[in-house]
């Protein structure tokens, strides 16, 4: 990885920092004090491409603010709150480098990092995921993320040790098959690691988030892991049938013994509560299976009615001293201020 000092801003950029913002104006500053130095020590032409997923505070007044100081910043304004992977995408869709790197807004993943993720990327690996070693979070949070993680690995076939951290570094070639594919719920991390050839993982720090409130409390990793069952695998469906089958094999093996002990016991109210209780767990099962069938149909009624990942109010950055009054959709062309 060539090292060296400070590149121009205005060079065409082989490497693109691509990082979500919502409601981080406090970090904002502090932030890019530190990215900037670690990305002009790589010797890399490089963009950083804020997104402002919605923010209501000052963040894209902030962001603003950079951009003007700063060639290499560019800044991409959502027109409402999309979430992260959103925002992520529309980031992707708009850098230029052959090397994305996304990192949190929230300081807890240090950019002093990447150039970790760099040189895995110069040995050849194609994705390059952060592996968080000392996570500064709740321990009901890590317990749920330890969760998540083992089903990551086990629904997309690639074990990792922290699918969650978004410090991650991807080569061109992955994110142009990334921006191929239409779904709307997309987990990136694991659908990264499904188009790969050579996923690594490296560890890295985490910090005490400097400000602000954490938005992945436990119930949004909840509904993460049932994002990630049906998009990624129709294991869970194909279980529960097959647990249909066996329970139906099971009632009626029990009333044949049912009937086989009238006939030898004659009459008894004995069991009565044995019997409900067996019927509250089929019909545990047989509503775990419909929520698990309402999931697919969810998700198959959201994809159909193709409607774009985000919309974008306004892209400013310095290609174009012009502005082009239409907003961009989805993956379309940028609007420039």
């Amino acid at each position: 990885m060539t090292m060296g000092g400070a590149v121009p801003e205005d060079a065409m950029p082989s490497l693109s920092v691509v990082i979500p913002v919502y409601n981080e104006e406090r970090n904002l500053d502090a932030l890019y004090a530190r990215l900037r130095p670690v990305l002009n020590r790589t010797g890399r032409p490089y963009e950083v491409i804020f997104v402002d997923d919605g923010s209501v505070d000052r963040s894209l007044e902030v962001l603003r603010r950079l951009h003007d100081a700063h060639r290499a910043v560019q800044v991409i304004a959502l027109n409402r709150n999309y979430g992260q992977h959103a925002a992520v995408f529309a980031g992707l869709d708009h850098a230029r480098g052959d090397v994305i790197i996304t990192l949190d807004a929230d300081l807890q993943n240090p950019p002093e990092e990447i150039p970790r993720l760099l040189a895995q990327v110069e040995a050849g690996h194609d994705v390059v995921g952060g592996w968080r070693q000392s996570r500064r979070d709740p321990s009901i949070r890590r317990l749920l993320s330890w969760c998540v993680n083992r089903l990551t690995s086990f629904t997309v076939g690639v074990r990792m040790r922290d699918y969650g951290c978004m410090l991650r570094a991807y080569r061109r070639e992955v994110v142009d098959t990334l921006r191929g594919c239409r779904e709307i719920s997309s987990f990136i991390p694991a659908l990264a690691n499904s188009f790969a050839r050579s996923p690594v993982e490296v560890p890295v720090g985490h910090d005490n988030r400097a400000n602000g409130r954490s938005r992945y409390g436990p119930f949004r990793l909840i509904r993460l892991a049932m994002d990630l069952m049906t998009g990624f695998s129709l294991l869970p469906i194909q279980v529960v049938s097959l647990a249909g089958i066996g329970i139906a094999l099971l009632g009626v093996g029990f009333g044949v013994f049912l009937l086989v002990r009238r006939l030898f016991v004659g009459p008894e109210v004995e069991g009565v509560f044995t019997l409900f209780a067996i019927l509250f767990v089929f019909v545990g099962i047989q509503v775990l299976a419909l929520g698990l069938i309402g999931e697919y149909v969810g998700r198959i009624y959201l994809e159909v009615r193709r409607r774009p990942r985000y919309v974008v109010r306004a892209v400013y950055d310095h290609a174009d001293d012009t502005a082009a009054p239409l907003p961009a959709c989805g993956s379309a062309p940028s609007v420039h201020e």
